[in-house]
């Protein structure tokens, strides 16, 4: 898979996770249901990065993967109430609008994020190559200290005092 379809698919998955967090919660609240505490928050937000994964890395429609998102929103936002029950009928054709609408802007960022890149990819023909670094091969000297060899036996095994021989 190229970069550019990469980034196009990350795109999606994040539009499509994000989209299926918010419309279900705001279908929950539209619904009558209560603010979801920190378990069904977290499923919620669970349910929404599963989503986004599936989206990113399959090419599943997008409104079906919105719908499998939305059925994945309520039961977990309904989990913490128990309160399973059959939506009414506005419920689902709020929901199936919103799976609509948000399938056709998501779809519609897709092909905007392909032409633009295709534009970019254009303008820019090849990447950024630098230029070579000529490396300089430095030679390994030794260091020789400057110190006579005759003042080293003449330092004696003594722990303190003047030096035997001064040269």
């Amino acid at each position: 898979m190229s970069t550019e379809r990469r980034l196009v698919a990350h795109l999606r998955g994040g539009f499509v996770g994000g989209t299926s967090g918010a419309v279900s919660i705001a279908a929950h609240a539209a619904g009558g249901g209560a603010t979801p505490g920190q378990s069904s928050a977290v499923l919620l937000l669970l349910a929404a990065v599963a989503i986004g994964a599936v989206a990113a890395g399959t090419r599943l429609p997008v409104i079906a993967v919105l719908a499998a998102g939305q059925i994945l929103g309520h039961i977990a936002l309904a989990l913490e109430f128990e309160h399973m029950h059959a939506p009414s009928p506005a419920m689902v054709a709020a929901h199936l609008a919103a799976v609509g609408v948000a399938a056709l802007l998501i779809t519609g960022a897709e092909r905007g994020c392909s032409i633009a890149l295709a534009a970019l990819h254009r303008l820019v023909p090849r990447a950024y190559n630098a230029p070579p670094v000529r490396s300089h091969v430095t030679p390994c000297v030794a260091h020789r200290p400057h110190s006579r060899r005759v003042l080293l036996p003449a330092a004696g095994l003594g722990t303190r005092g003047p030096p035997v021989v001064v040269a």
